[in-house]
């Protein structure tokens, strides 16, 4: 296969239950298991049945006008497998086949699907645009999950998959590693506030479990510690876990079971602790597998369920903020402005935070991507990506002069300042939302509870 990442070996695979399908049974497993996904969601015949090929799509896919690549139009990549459903589960596809669209299932197919469904950031921009509403994200993530079962899937995903059922976090960090890590940063806050600001760890009795990004102990720190700093001065009683460290589910992005596996654990993990308010902190497509699809899963959430900054936006009254002298605009992340109508919140803070603030055009649920979203921040999909960030640049080069791109999603932050530095704005900052918080925060000693 001639794919744009590593494909995951086979003893990877094994670690989440997969199998290798043998060549000679590939085409009669692909049409069980898409037998399989039809039946269990009718939305997905629907929308395979329903595109009329209008265009409407092509100007909003930020993936199609990175590459000019006819498959990376998304009507085009979900034709990919609709021309497969087409010709075996439509009577018109049995009967007409060509004329009905139908394609025969042949060697290049699960090629084309391995390839071009892990060239799709899964924004789900196309369906704003969609005259029917056809949302090609949720057509990509059926046939990444069949690929899955198929045992065709990217080795960085397959690895964090592994890594979160096994240790509750997209790194594999271990309890010592994050019980160091937070005393580290606590070392941080002393040294720059002159107060003692704890980022407790499995503290039992608890009134607030707080998931983050993994990736806020190690490289997004001020992220986290602004968060600690809000928590402090509020007087919230609050909590890390060593169970399940992060918000982040990467099963939204490949395999529905590891993200039903991986939502069972936040459960546990905030029994654990005893808490009955569970605050995600700044992951967009964590937050949209918690808020969207958590009870689904799992039935009913036995918490309250926050995210981070509608928490916040709620007590911006209490904390007092002074305005950084920045320049600033808000990247709307896709799970956030598309997937969940977290879009108010994190504009009231950043305005609360910043002497200006700009927005980007299109903003809100029409925001492009920032090209790395739905597990595509792999480094060998560098090139591709920078091309996949495109039409995020032209929104953020307009607003040029410009001090910081506030990006309140951990994908984001990782791949935004790659796209800015390709695209010869190395100069403009980006960071959390909290990070600002943190910044913008007067401290002072904690107010009684």
């Amino acid at each position: 296969m001639n794919l744009p990442y590593h494909p995951a070996k086979k003893e990877d695979l094994h670690h989440l239950g997969i199998e290798q399908v043998d060549e000679s049974s590939m085409k009669e497993r692909t049409l069980d298991l898409l037998d399989e996904f039809r039946k269990f969601a009718r939305s997905f015949s629907v929308m395979l049945e329903t595109c009329t090929r209008c265009g409407a799509c092509a100007k909003a896919c930020h993936s199609y006008l990175g590459t000019d690549d006819f498959n990376n139009l998304p009507a085009a990549r979900a034709g990919l497998l609709r021309s497969i459903f087409a010709r075996y589960f439509t009577w018109s596809g049995r009967l007409f086949r060509g004329f009905a669209g139908a394609r025969e299932f042949d060697a290049d197919t699960l090629d084309t699907w391995a390839s071009y469904f892990y060239q799709c950031t899964v924004c789900r921009r196309c369906a704003v645009y969609c005259p029917c509403g056809i949302d090609t994200g949720e057509i990509v993530l059926a046939g990444r999950n069949i690929l899955l079962r198929m045992g065709i899937a990217p080795s960085f995903l397959v690895t964090i998959g592994r890594n979160e059922l096994q240790t509750g976090n997209n790194s594999g960090i271990l309890k010592p590693a994050i019980i160091d890590s937070c005393s580290f940063l606590e070392d941080e806050l002393r040294d720059e506030t002159g107060i003692d600001i704890r980022i407790p760890v499995d503290k039992p009795h608890t009134e607030v479990l707080f998931l983050p990004s993994s990736s806020e102990l190690f490289t997004n720190v001020e992220t986290l510690l602004g968060a600690a700093k809000v928590f402090h001065i509020l007087g919230v009683d609050w909590t890390l876990s060593s169970v399940m460290l992060e918000a982040a589910n990467y099963g939204l992005h490949f395999d529905v079971e590891i993200l039903k596996k991986h939502d069972r654990r936040m459960r546990t993990a905030a029994a654990a602790v005893g808490a009955r308010h569970v605050i995600l902190g700044e992951c967009g497509h964590g937050w949209r597998a918690a808020r969207m699809y958590a009870e689904g899963a799992n039935g009913p959430v036995p918490f309250h369920l926050e995210h981070v900054l509608d928490y916040v936006a709620k007590r911006l009254p209490e904390l007092n903020l002074t305005r950084l002298p920045l320049r600033a605009t808000l990247h709307d992340s896709c799970n956030y402005g598309r997937g969940t109508g977290l879009l108010d919140s994190p504009r009231q803070i950043v305005k609360a935070c910043v002497e200006e603030f700009v927005e980007m055009s299109p903003n809100r649920e029409r925001n492009f991507c920032c090209g790395g979203g739905s597990g595509l921040l792999m480094d060998e999909m560098h090139d591709l990506r920078m091309q996949f960030g495109k039409m995020k640049a032209r929104q953020i080069q307009a607003l040029q002069p410009l001090d910081y791109v506030a990006a309140p999603c951990a994908s984001c932050k990782a791949q935004l300042p790659l796209v800015l530095k390709h695209y010869g704005m190395g100069a403009t900052v980006c960071g959390g939302v909290m990070d600002l918080v943190g910044k913008a925060l007067v401290m002072e000693e904690m107010k009684a509870p």
